[in-house]
């Protein structure tokens, strides 16, 4: 049942209605997006990802906090880390407060034995091995498939979390300094303008989540991220944490099950429970952010992409033919997401095609990482383009191989006939005859 909705549901939204140009089509479209992301909820990809990382944030929650409070120790500021620590917790209810002690208290003991030590040192590795795997879970969502080398990770990291603490405490000094200036404290007296200032007070935390989310989507994932695409992500995943949370802080509040069935490990169940709806948000909102970057793959999803011989020859003619009429032309040069858009294949044939062909040096990549034709158009055959297509390998290693002539045969009058077909024909001829 769930199967044949799912597929009713993909014929609606990717089928001819879609593409009208009228209110409906629009509104189809619109859809597309929350179908995408609650599809591959659905199918539990996301969901062992967040269950993944579940267990690295408990392994690494005391590491973050003791290495933020030995960083901030030298500004004075380790103490402003108390009230973000509480916003964590907040969701569990009544023990948020009790969790935030204990937590604080054994960070700090942590903490004092690690400044200019080894320790320290382990310290910073085991928070780089987990940032390694939160890395490798975004990379996942965006299709990602080289992680960053082992340099860039030890730069971009520490600086990740040596800066990180200090821009967010200072964010919250300043705040705290602006509130407290004389210019807001006339604001308070008046009670229109005072509401309005309690107001944005309120909405502040979904904003830092938002901002926080936000930073994350942009310079986690190995790969370009524009900002529009992780804004917007951002801003749903924000809206749904807040939502949940609330939701979630009136479950464990109302509901007496929990204690009665976990006793004193309740909290700790709690903890976990949110630890993991936390996680499904925020890859949630990830995977939006990509698909709003990358629409082609809406329809998709995390599925494996396998191409059939014949869409592969297709494909590689298509996208040869489209670089050599815009070199011919003097048209904008192609990228590999322009190229995705005005074919309707997803990005990633694309760029497994495209690497085939500049493996052969039909084409090229530019420094701006616009692709060009590798030689002259009229050096570059059909054929070599179809060999290239017709080359690409599943990586299956094939068993003994079977000896039947008559196969053989038939093979090779077909190779001849697709030789005699294309002749001696370049590029440029096709280009021509167009």
């Amino acid at each position: 049942m769930w199967s044949y909705a799912w597929h009713a549901l993909d014929r609606l939204l990717f089928g001819p209605a879609s593409a009208g140009a009228g209110p409906l089509g629009l509104a189809l479209r619109a859809l597309r997006y929350p179908y995408a992301v609650a599809r591959d909820l659905w199918r539990g990809q996301i969901n062992l990802r967040a269950m993944s990382l579940v267990f690295t944030t408990l392994l690494s929650l005391i590491p973050l906090l003791a290495f933020s409070f030995a960083i901030l120790k030298a500004f004075g500021a380790h103490r402003d880390l108390e009230p973000i620590v509480l916003e964590f917790f907040r969701p569990v209810g009544a023990s948020a407060g009790e969790l935030t002690q204990r937590v604080m208290q054994f960070v700090d003991r942590v903490s004092s034995g690690l400044v200019g030590s080894l320790g320290f040192v382990l310290l910073a590795w085991t928070l780089l091995d987990t940032l390694k795997k939160v890395e490798d879970s975004f990379n996942f969502l965006w299709r990602v498939e080289q992680p960053r080398s082992f340099a860039r990770r030890v730069s971009e990291y520490l600086g990740m979390l040596i800066i990180g603490p200090i821009l967010l405490v200072g964010f919250l000094g300043l705040t705290h300094a602006a509130l407290a200036s004389p210019p807001l404290q006339l604001v308070q007296g008046v009670p229109p303008l005072r509401r309005m200032l309690q107001a944005g007070l309120g909405l502040a935390p979904y904003a830092m989540v938002t901002a926080l989310f936000t930073v994350l989507y942009m310079f986690i994932p190995n790969t370009h991220v524009k900002l529009r695409p992780a804004l917007t992500g951002a801003l749903v995943a924000g809206v749904a944490w807040a939502a949940v949370g609330r939701a979630f802080t009136g479950m464990v509040v109302s509901s007496t099950r929990l204690t009665i069935v976990y006793a004193g490990f309740a909290v700790i169940v709690a903890v976990l429970m949110w630890t993991y709806l936390g996680w499904l948000i925020l890859l949630a909102g990830a995977q939006l952010s990509f698909y709003l970057q990358n629409p082609s793959y809406l329809r998709l999803g995390l599925t494996e992409l396998r191409l059939s011989g014949a869409e592969l020859e297709q494909l590689a003619l298509r996208l040869m033919y489209l670089l050599g009429r815009a070199h011919l032309t003097g048209a904008p040069r192609w990228s590999i997401n322009a190229l995705a858009g005005e074919l309707a294949v997803p990005a990633l044939a694309v760029a497994q095609i495209a690497g085939a062909l500049e493996r052969a040096s039909l084409l090229a990549v530019t420094d701006r990482d616009e692709l060009i034709p590798g030689r002259d158009l009229g050096r570059i055959t059909l054929n070599e383009i179809l060999e290239v297509a017709r080359s690409q390998s599943s990586g299956h290693q094939t068993g003994p191989v079977l000896l039947a002539p008559a196969i053989e045969r038939l093979s090779a009058r077909l190779e001849a006939a697709r030789r005699e077909c294309c002749g001696g024909r370049t590029l440029r001829d096709l280009l021509e005859e167009a």
